[in-house]
């Protein structure tokens, strides 16, 4: 009676109880970074002495910062390569894409783990494979052979039954399950995809909405491996990477939820929140002045092609700017020989690099004021370089049809094919780097380029002072914003807290170095979006000590403990509206242990209940001053 996830797990699991809220550890197969986390994370492999990764495959993708306006991105770049040679790691070379999609094409297997520093790793459960965002030291320990450590989610089944109408897709299925549950209702949680609906998902639909369950909070989401998992290896030359993977019959969910994707209409998520759905009729005539199309959502082959076969022989509307950037190398290649491709430039559209781009604030930033439809996963205020537009996240069906009309409207109406999987993949690897695990290979390391930033142990007792209080569902965005101001000094942690929290309260870094850092205070759901560690390593090279929060984010929480911040609960929510900005709060750390509530108290004259809910390994790490310090101890000790 076992679910497809609890199957796989069990498969992988090296301690724990696969039981709900119970810790757990697992083996992990494979590992993927990209160049935004991934120079931070092999700094840190580089720190734990090992000879070569130990993971079946792990791969170094070049996707996210490609913009070379200064030397700090190149630098990286070949940081990237050198490291990835030297250490035995695939290096994927920028323009071969993104790498949930080239990850998706070239090496996903059913029945594997993945860990990777994004966010959208989960991504792959469209193959059939329990894959999990983290933060890079958490992928760089998966790197050295180290088990990854959570706690067993609970099962929620996803039962879609019937088929999608014309102009609805899966980025609807998505969409409809986020106005359900929110972007907090997945934390904790797998979401496993059944029913007669999903027969007609592809692989690559499929991705969409394992990608957008991360926006949910959820660990991961999973389809089974089917017929159309073995169609879409075979057709990328990988029939032999195909296993039937299912849950049992009468397995047994904690949850069931059930879609009728018959009854589904276009769906759009509007400002600034990816859970604020509304269908799109119920929008319908908004100006719009820009559309993006792309992204690791929604920039497959047939995502592409459908919003090209929309497009044909039509103009994209005088007052609108479409952008396409492709998911891969392949995906711009095939579209290239089959003359999709060239349809979409006489529509007009401006094609970009296969890339992330303007879904990480890489370029195409909105109009002062204007509205963007993207086919992105997150619309998160700010993430677009223009603090005033209004981005509402939309399929490409309904994205492509917008670009016409020049208002939000849906594709229902428009005559065109769906279209179908190819008859074979184009396969091209050329841009994938075979490493040679030679010793002797030099790393080669820019000015911009420096070392993790040392931690000391925790202090026996933690008195400082609010340094920021913010409300709910702040996201990493907020805390550590990207975009190609700040993304180039991911690799130099000093010099980008500077721009820590700089979209809602410019002063907190320099408070934070006039107080010698503090606390601070959060609501619900702090830490929420992307994997980016820089929003916990930027905080403590400022001298955070701990979080107050009601809630937190998965891989945010889990950040802060590998940094050596305490994350902690209030027991009471009231509390938080009690504390204000510079009070001073204390804690005697010497109290911290598993399951046991701690005591802060306020200058101000009253105390108040925390709950830190840390197993005996977080705690651990928290002493240790973070997880890299407990590795180094460790590793030391051995070696005495």
């Amino acid at each position: 009676m076992k679910t497809l996830a609890e199957k796989i797990l069990a498969a992988h699991c090296v301690a724990g109880e696969l039981k709900a809220g119970m810790p757990i550890e697992i083996k992990i197969d494979q590992t993927l970074t990209q160049d935004a986390t991934g120079t931070m994370a092999y700094l840190q492999f580089e720190a734990m002495g090992c000879e070569r990764v130990k993971t079946e495959c792990s791969v170094s993708y070049v996707d996210h910062n490609t913009l070379q306006n200064g030397f700090e991105n190149a630098d990286d770049h070949q940081y990237l390569r050198t490291v990835a040679d030297r250490y035995g790691i695939l290096f994927s070379r920028p323009g071969n894409g993104i790498c949930h999609q080239v990850q998706l094409e070239r090496f996903d297997k059913p029945g594997k783990t993945l860990l990777g520093s994004d966010s959208h790793t989960p991504t792959a459960g469209a193959m059939g494979m329990i894959a999990i965002g983290a933060g890079g030291l958490d992928v760089a320990c998966a790197m050295a052979g180290m088990p990854f450590s959570l706690t067993m989610p609970k099962i929620v089944n996803v039962r879609l039954i019937h088929r999608l109408p014309h102009g609805v897709g899966a980025k609807d299925i998505i969409l409809k399950v986020l106005s359900l549950m929110s972007v907090k209702g997945g934390v904790g949680k797998i979401l496993e995809y059944t029913g007669e609906g999903l027969l007609d998902l592809s692989v690559p639909e499929r991705s969409t909405i394992c990608n957008m369950g991360a926006e949910l909070g959820a660990t991961t989401s999973l389809f089974p491996s089917d017929e159309n998992t073995r169609e879409f290896l075979t057709k990328q030359g990988r029939a032999a990477d195909f296993l039937e993977l299912k849950p049992d019959a009468d397995a047994v969910y904690d949850e069931v939820i059930e879609i009728d994707c018959a009854a589904l209409k276009p769906l759009v998520a509007c400002p600034h929140s990816p859970d604020l759905v509304k269908p799109v009729e119920e929008l319908a005539g908004l100006k719009v002045d820009q559309v993006a199309i792309g992204s690791c959502t929604n920039s497959s082959f047939t995502d592409l092609l459908e919003v090209a076969r929309i497009l044909k022989g039509k103009t994209v509307h005088p007052e609108v700017s479409l952008v396409i950037s492709f998911g891969s190398k392949q995906v711009l290649r095939m579209l290239s020989r089959c003359g999709a491709l060239d349809d979409l430039i006489a529509a007009g559209a401006r094609v970009l690099e296969a890339t992330c781009g303007p879904c990480i604030g890489m370029g195409q930033s909105p109009q002062s004021n204007g509205v963007s439809l993207r086919t992105f996963n997150r619309n998160f205020y700010g993430r677009s370089g223009t603090m005033s537009a209004g981005i509402y996240l939309v399929s490409p069906a309904t994205a492509a049809a917008s670009a016409i009309a020049g208002v939000l409207c849906s594709a229902e109406t428009i005559d065109y094919a769906k279209p179908e999987m190819p008859d074979a993949y184009l396969i091209d690897d050329t841009m994938l780097i075979q490493p040679s695990c030679d010793p002797a290979v030099e790393i080669k390391r820019g000015p911009n380029i420096k070392p993790y930033p040392a931690k000391a142990p925790l202090a026996e007792t933690i008195e400082a002072q609010v340094m920021i209080k913010v409300g709910d569902n702040i996201t990493t965005d907020h805390i550590m914003p990207a975009g190609a101001k700040i993304l180039p000094y991911r690799s130099n942690i000093e010099k980008i807290s500077e721009f820590c929290y700089s979209q809602i309260d410019p002063q907190f870094h320099d408070r934070c170095l006039q107080y010698g850092g503090g606390w601070i205070i959060a609501g619900e759901n702090y830490g929420q979006g992307s994997s980016r560690e820089h929003a916990a390593l930027a905080p403590m090279y400022l001298k955070i000590q701990a979080v107050i929060a009601k809630s937190y984010a998965r891989i945010h929480r889990q950040n802060l403990i590998n940094a050596g911040i305490v994350p902690l609960v209030f027991e009471q929510p009231d509390d938080y509206e009690r504390i204000a900005m510079l009070d001073t709060l204390a804690l005697d750390c010497g109290k911290l242990a598993e399951g046991q509530p701690l005591t802060i108290t306020d200058a101000k004259g009253f105390s108040f209940t925390v709950q830190h809910h840390c197993t005996a390994r977080e705690l651990e790490i928290l002493r240790a001053g973070g997880l890299l310090n407990l590795i180094k101890s460790k590793n030391q000790k051995t070696e005495a």
